[in-house]
């Protein structure tokens, strides 16, 4: 896994995100390990998640279905609610409290009431339905097609 996240750009710890994660493609990710973020975490590329210049231990608290656009920085001992959507190339230096909103500038301010909602792709929350038994006999497939 190690090698392949330097092909592609990556810097993620272990047991940093949550179940759910989608990169949405490659590029420079950076994480600092004590960040945590929840399930469904959607994230781009070219964002930084990471610690204030005070402490290496102290990096963002994010919570599930969030949405990281292109370009982010999040940095410090900052949370981020739930289903918040984060603008390209923000930059999240304080806390944001208030669930299912839309952030964004430099700094990041609340732009609207819109949150995550179609932006992140809720794996953990998917059903699989099991694929039917029956069998397709090849024979009758043919009898079928009209030539």
């Amino acid at each position: 896994m190690h090698r392949i996240s330097i092909h592609l750009g990556f810097s993620i710890p272990i047991n940093v995100f949550g179940p759910g994660l989608c990169i949405a493609h490659r590029g420079t990710i950076v994480v600092n390990k004590a960040a945590r973020v929840g399930e469904n975490c959607r994230i781009h590329a070219c964002t930084n998640i990471g610690s204030g210049r005070d402490s290496i231990i102290l990096a963002p608290k994010i919570g599930n279905d969030v949405y990281v656009g292109p370009g982010a920085k999040i940095f410090g001992n900052i949370e981020i609610a739930d289903n918040i959507a984060i603008g390209a190339n923000s930059v999240v230096n304080k806390s944001f409290y208030e669930k299912g909103i839309s952030i964004a500038g430099v700094p990041a301010k609340k732009i609207s009431n819109k949150g995550s909602d179609g932006m992140v792709f809720s794996a953990t929350k998917m059903i699989s339905i099991p694929a039917p038994q029956e069998t397709i006999d090849r024979t009758t497939v043919i009898e079928q097609v009209k030539w």
